[in-house]
């Protein structure tokens, strides 16, 4: 048994084992908390889209992420804006229409979501692209 590690029967594991602390004693809890928000399905998605294309309207990051129901996106822009992630505004209408973008104080951020993407582009094992090209593209192009 490896010095770091604990026996369970009472005894120790190795003749003169280390008796501190294990060295796993599990995850921290401000990454547990991190994760359990950007582990959520679509979050990654659309802050990769906020940091991409900067501020969007509901409909536009709608059209952006793909098969996204417009509950569930309301869902995580709520739980993003919650959490301080993104800043939501409201524009006076008609029509009324509400945008999005990352707030300030998370902004370097984006710079990791950017370097998520970096090696899932040259991976060869993922899936290839959706030949469908990506809503704001268009809008971008012009």
């Amino acid at each position: 048994m490896a010095q770091h590690e604990v026996a369970t029967d009472g005894t120790d594991a190795l003749p003169g084992a280390c008796t501190a602390t294990p060295v796993c004693t599990g995850a921290d809890v401000a990454l547990t908390r991190v994760f359990s928000l950007l582990g959520k399905r679509w979050t990654g998605l659309i802050l990769a889209v906020l940091t991409h294309n900067g501020p969007a309207y509901f409909s536009e990051l709608r059209r952006a992420v793909p098969g996204i129901s417009e509950r569930m996106l309301s869902d995580r822009l709520t739980e993003l804006a919650d959490a301080g992630l993104v800043l939501r505004r409201v524009d006076e209408g008609p029509p009324l229409r509400v945008s999005y973008r990352l707030s300030q104080s998370r902004v370097s951020a984006s710079s990791s979501i950017a370097s998520c993407s970096q090696p899932a582009a040259t991976c060869s094992s993922l899936p290839p692209r959706s030949a469908t090209p990506c809503a704001t593209a268009a809008r971008c192009s012009v």
